[in-house]
């Protein structure tokens, strides 16, 4: 297995997804088809992400994701306004492709 990627995600986007079979949620409020990419992040930047995007949110679970099992592309590109690169999936994110989930709470991983 590569080293996994990892999504914050709303739960009722995570249990819809479950019922397709694939998950298309970009970031909070915004899907796949109008962002382009799934956001994600490397284990290092999760505190991070949830921090700035997610602190005070409720109903989160965090998607651990086996890259090796993604049918899109993934690509480490810089995020607006910084050198640091985060992994965008450029495509839907099938179910099988994550390996756990667990519920998040943003404000435990600061």
């Amino acid at each position: 297995m590569d080293e996994p990627i990892y999504h914050i995600a709303d739960e009722r986007d995570w249990r819809a997804a479950l019922a397709t079979g694939e998950y298309r949620t970009s970031t909070l409020g915004r899907t796949l088809e109008q962002e382009g990419f799934i956001h994600c992040s490397r284990a290092a930047q999760v505190a991070g992400v949830a921090a700035r995007f997610y602190a005070g949110r409720t109903g989160l679970v965090l998607l651990t994701i086996d890259p090796a099992r993604l049918r899109a592309e993934v690509r480490y590109e810089a995020a607006p306004g910084s050198d640091e690169r985060f992994p965008h999936v450029y495509g839907p994110l099938p179910t099988g492709a994550v390996t756990r989930v667990e519920p998040f709470d943003p404000g435990a991983r600061t």
